[in-house]
């Protein structure tokens, strides 16, 4: 993981993970750039703190966004929770990586 800055994410976000690159800098612009409270660059990072460091891994990718896609699929209200439930633990626990890790 990058150091915990901005401009550290975007850099590591454009080497390692450039398919988030185009949504990361929309929401910059839309959200921080212009900004003359910078109250929302904290949870800006940790949205995208989390979106890079599941997206670094491509096996944990794969699993995430495919437990959120059988969710959409499927039927029963209680199994799809539990699908939602089971990506969002996987997001929450590789946000948890720290710079250098």
């Amino acid at each position: 993981m990058p150091d915990r800055t901005p401009k550290a994410l975007r850099a590591a976000i454009a080497q390692h993970a450039p398919q988030l690159l185009v949504d990361f800098d929309r929401h910059w612009r839309r959200d921080i750039a212009d900004a003359y409270d910078l109250a929302p660059v904290p949870a800006f990072m940790a949205r995208w703190w989390g979106e890079y460091a599941v997206s670094r891994d491509p096996r944990l990718e794969a699993k995430v966004h495919g437990l959120e896609d059988e969710a959409d699929r499927e039927p029963d209200y209680d199994r799809a929770k539990a699908l939602i439930e089971e990506a969002g633990n996987l997001r929450r626990q590789a946000a948890k990586a720290e710079p250098g890790q």
